[in-house]
């Protein structure tokens, strides 16, 4: 895969699948996909009322707040998980019916789709301040707060970098959310 920065003002919104919200697309594999046959798909997505989730059949899925006081889901009428601690990845398969209930305002949030069939993902969470080598498997780094050098230019928070092994160097207090995507 190439590597290249994919910056936030080039993430235009476009709406949920089932049309009761926003979202951003980051990326997808492969890049031409469509909505129904892309093997994973990064993107944040503006919560900004209690409608309930699209359904994804088929797509393991895992979110993590970015933005706001977040919401309780609750998957398929009997698990909640309440999805209020920043940075926090969450699974679920696609296919749960979620309803949302507000903590509060609107909120941003992180999530990346893998078809289960194809393979597994894995959201990790960096923080500490320094060089980091991106694991084998890492598809994507988002950086969710503050900011990142990489060798093809400086990142800030909503930036994302589809890397090679190259090191990326994290700023003081800065937050990247490592995308992994991977054949079974």
């Amino acid at each position: 895969m190439s590597f290249h920065i994919i910056r936030a003002a080039d993430m235009k919104p476009q709406p949920w699948k089932n049309g009761l919200g926003t979202t951003r697309e980051i990326a997808r594999f492969p890049a031409d996909a469509g909505s129904d046959d892309f093997l994973w798909r990064v993107s944040v997505a503006e919560v900004n009322s209690a409608a309930p989730f699209s359904a994804f059949p088929g797509i393991d899925r895992q979110i993590a707040l970015i933005d706001g006081e977040g919401f309780t889901m609750t998957m398929d009428g009997q698990h909640t998980h309440a999805l209020t601690t920043p940075f926090a990845p969450f699974a679920f398969p696609g296919e749960a019916h979620v309803d949302v209930v507000m903590a509060g305002g609107a909120t941003r949030d992180f999530n990346l789709m893998v078809r289960r069939a194809w393979g597994r993902g894995d959201v990790r969470v960096r923080t500490q301040a320094g060089s980091h080598v991106p694991d084998p498997g890492c598809v994507l780094i988002y950086i969710a707060r503050g900011t990142a050098t990489t060798i093809d230019g400086d990142l800030q928070a909503g930036d994302a970098w589809q890397p090679d092994r190259s090191p990326f160097e994290l700023g003081e207090d800065s937050v990247a959310l490592l995308v992994m995507a991977e054949p079974r």
